[in-house]
């Protein structure tokens, strides 16, 4: 259910989101590879940060999904 809710929360952000959105699952990343291929993701509280990975945005509790490329 949380993966829903994540979505949802994703699609109320302002402005258009990147495609596709991936949301973040249980339970979270505790090692990530140290790479860079950069997300946008959004956090509970409604803001979007930028991520080296999908990884390291899914190990911050406060992220609920995120989509490829940096955000703008």
């Amino acid at each position: 259910m949380v993966g829903c809710a994540a979505v949802a929360l994703l699609a109320a952000c302002s402005g258009p989101a990147p495609d596709p959105v991936v949301a973040c699952s249980e339970p979270r990343p505790q090692v990530c590879t140290r790479e860079y291929l950069p997300v946008c993701a959004q956090r509970v509280d409604g803001t979007r940060a930028s991520y080296a990975t999908g990884c390291t945005a899914c190990s911050d509790e406060n992220v609920v999904g995120y989509a490829p490329g940096a955000c703008e």
